[in-house]
């Protein structure tokens, strides 16, 4: 995975009870654009995250799209 700084990370999850959440990139720690990636959770949480593979990028430009859902 590899991102830039402004675009959105989309966490899902396939376990009962944990709702899908997003978070923003505000930095990248790791080399070439790979994780560790300092974000902030919509309720304004900010921590450093390894995404996994419960997680889909949405680059800063579809954040930015009139037709972004």
């Amino acid at each position: 995975m590899r991102v830039n700084v402004g675009d959105g990370l989309r966490f899902t999850s396939h376990r009962a009870g944990i709702a899908a959440h997003r978070a923003e990139v505000l930095e990248v720690l790791g080399d070439g654009r790979e994780p560790p990636y300092g974000v902030r959770y919509e309720d304004g949480r900010v921590t450093e995250v390894f995404p996994g593979a419960d997680c889909v990028v949405e680059d800063s430009a579809h954040l930015r799209s009139p037709h972004a859902g």
